[in-house]
């Protein structure tokens, strides 16, 4: 096989609202494998692409400007006509540079939404790509989301960010998502009394029945999000896992106890322009000491193999729950990708590229 057809996604321009099909297009290249050997002279590799990560924080990237940006190069602009990179799982077709990477090894890392992922002149991009040690009990997609960024951000920001105690009340926004599903989980495991909020009856009652929630509400059946923290926190809260900003926070805020902590992984709500920022109360955050931060799953790497081996140990004792929404071929990216801000995920969204 010295030639081979790639599919891949672009965004034709640069999306500034709420994205749609059309602001999306398939392109078709032939990626020639002797003339990347022939240019390639220190680093190369060659991936098929079987499962990649479908993420909300990826229209930060696609918007004309974004202070997100400028902040980490894993949000850095997508530039239209181009192929966009994400989080995924794939097949080593070739690589020149890395013996660790030979063919038909499994590998997890830094792809695109295509069916190829080549990597050339890149040594960066060679090191963000790593061979997949993959425990056969589990399916290869749980690497891209509960075992990926999504676990180590939900890891993360629960046990380093909001610095948990047992006993201790937890809120936990877009509740049954890729990252606040195993936020709730894994604060249900250190004894935490826990608390969700979804957006369908659906995934209240999943949230409830399955991941093992204490309690859970719909949101847009509240007329009033300070009321129903009241009712659901009569004790207040004591960390917030804060997913969605806006009108949420200003509540949960509201509802905090003193010396609370916050820990601002999303801010759903606000990404599309369609809803207004949160208008804190300042004076319950200085006369509450409560701690506010924001942070990113890069924050935590210096955790991963204590994250990866805890949640493993989890998964394989049947303790947690690996929710995934997976959808399948390149063509079902967009689709997958828009129903993220629509609500219609259940865990994480991904699409499988391939077998």
């Amino acid at each position: 096989m010295e030639e081979v057809k790639n599919k891949f996604i672009v965004i034709k321009g640069h999306i500034n609202g709420a994205p749609s099909e059309s602001d999306f297009e398939i392109k078709t290249e032939t990626i020639s494998l002797s003339a990347i050997r022939n240019t390639s002279k220190e680093y190369y590799v060659i991936v098929k692409n079987l499962y990649v990560s479908v993420d909300p924080y990826q229209l930060n990237r696609m918007k004309a400007q974004s202070s997100s940006q400028s902040a980490i190069s894993f949000a850095a602009p997508i530039i239209p006509g181009h192929a966009i990179d994400t989080y995924g799982v794939g097949r080593v077709v070739e690589s020149g540079g890395r013996s660790d990477l030979a063919k038909d090894e499994l590998v997890v890392g830094l792809l695109t939404w295509g069916e190829y992922t080549v990597i050339a002149h890149e040594e960066e991009g060679i090191r963000l790509l790593n061979k997949l040690d993959a425990d056969v009990a589990l399916p290869l997609s749980h690497y891209v989301g509960t075992l990926g960024f999504s676990g180590l951000t939900a890891y993360g920001g629960f046990y380093q960010v909001c610095k948990p105690k047992k006993g201790e009340s937890v809120f936990v926004s877009a509740a049954s998502g890729s990252v606040g599903s195993l936020v709730g989980q894994y604060a249900k495991l250190f004894g935490c009394h826990v608390v969700g909020c979804a957006g369908t009856q659906q995934k209240v009652d999943l949230l409830k029945k399955k991941l093992g929630f204490d309690d859970a509400f719909n949101y847009k059946d509240e007329t009033d999000l300070n009321s129903a923290l009241k009712r659901y926190f009569p004790k207040g809260i004591d960390i917030y896992f804060d997913n969605v900003g806006g009108k949420m926070l200003e509540a949960a805020i509201g509802n905090m106890n003193t010396f609370g902590r916050v820990a601002v992984c999303g801010a759903i709500s606000e990404y599309t322009g369609g809803g207004r920022g949160a208008n804190l109360d300042m004076l319950d955050v200085v006369y509450k000491r409560i701690i506010i931060q924001g942070f990113l799953a890069a924050d935590y790497l210096n955790c991963y193999s204590d994250f990866i081996s805890t949640t493993i140990d989890h998964l394989r004792n049947g303790k947690m729950h690996a929710l995934s929404d997976i959808s399948h071929g390149v063509e079902s990216v967009p689709l997958a990708f828009i129903g993220l801000f629509r609500g219609h995920n259940i865990g994480k969204m991904i699409v499988q590229i391939a077998n």
